[in-house]
């Protein structure tokens, strides 16, 4: 997956672009914008690491975070649908894991991220599985979001 090209595509079809990270902590939207041109689409982000911020700002539900765990598919949508309002884009991707080495909750492993993108009104999601180490698991969800961003405009 070529991210010029991808980003290419999303200006030529007059679609803005955010993001709202947790366990990438900010990988998504640096690898954006090291694209000449991004301004173009790319509205801007927020790392959203700790819970009172995705709640807060980006409107995601505390009883669904007590409910699922931070790391959810019911939270990585809220927070798609969340930064699309917040920065007024047209599509938004998320990522909210355990990155590791450690894991807020016993029943869910250690390299569990959700990634996500969409729309005000229609979100796709991806859990993932991983077994590497932090850096490694966070380059992989990062190349990951791309891949469904890519799923969600051609498809």
């Amino acid at each position: 997956m070529d991210l010029k090209l991808l980003l290419d595509k999303l200006k030529q079809l007059n679609i803005t672009l955010a993001s709202a990270e947790s366990c990438t902590g900010g990988r998504v939207g640096a690898a954006v914008t090291a694209i000449p041109g991004a301004s173009d689409v790319y509205q801007g982000g927020v790392i959203a690491y700790q819970n009172k911020v995705k709640t807060d700002l980006l409107g995601v539900n505390p009883e669904d975070i007590l409910r699922y765990d931070v790391v959810s598919r019911q939270v990585a949508e809220q927070m798609v649908k969340g930064t699309c309002k917040l920065l007024n884009a047209d599509i938004g991707v998320a990522t909210t894991g355990y990155a590791g080495p450690s894991t807020g909750n016993p029943d869910i492993p250690v390299g569990t991220i959700w990634i996500a993108c969409g729309s005000k009104d229609e979100v796709l999601t991806k859990r993932l599985s991983l077994q590497f180490d932090r850096i490694r698991n966070v380059e992989i969800a990062t190349e990951e979001i791309f891949k469904l961003l890519e799923s969600f405009v051609f498809e």
